[in-house]
């Protein structure tokens, strides 16, 4: 069986050296995400995005999204789980799910840190990864 990723060239690297991949404008320095693709990735170099950020705002996801989500579906297979945008200082804000179960932890301002987490199963039985961040204690640690 076979790890991949959720769509190619989002992330960079594996395991605890893994980093999300945007694109810095060659004509202005602005930093997207995700790193643009076809003729318009001509216009941008790719750059590995920060490891941690804070919290800029966040939801919980309690019922099974519509298409074109192809995660796991049905009541029986869903599992609610909380989105938000992550603030990469001196970079961007991004979108992403926030890997925790304690949803009244979450608090604005508060440290994440970037993390790869199972989405689905692939074709093949084998894994298939999202990009998520997760939150980080005082003690710099990762929140179970």
């Amino acid at each position: 069986m076979t790890q991949n990723m959720v769509a190619p060239g989002l992330v960079a690297g594996e395991g605890a050296g893994a980093r999300l991949l945007g694109g810095k404008s060659r004509g202005d320095g602005r930093i997207v995400f995700p790193m643009p693709s076809g003729p318009e990735a001509e216009r941008y170099e790719e750059v590995e995005l920060a490891a941690e950020g804070t919290l800029w705002s966040f939801t919980v996801q309690r019922f099974a999204p519509k298409r074109p989500y192809d995660g796991p579906s049905g009541e029986a297979d869903f599992q609610p789980y909380a989105v938000g945008y992550v603030e990469l200082a001196g970079q961007l804000i991004v979108e992403a799910r926030l890997d925790t179960a304690d949803f009244a932890s979450l608090r604005l301002g508060m440290p994440m840190r970037f993390t790869l987490l199972p989405y689905r199963r692939g074709p093949d039985g084998g894994e298939v990864l999202t990009y998520a961040f997760r939150p980080v204690c005082p003690n710099n640690e990762e929140k179970p």
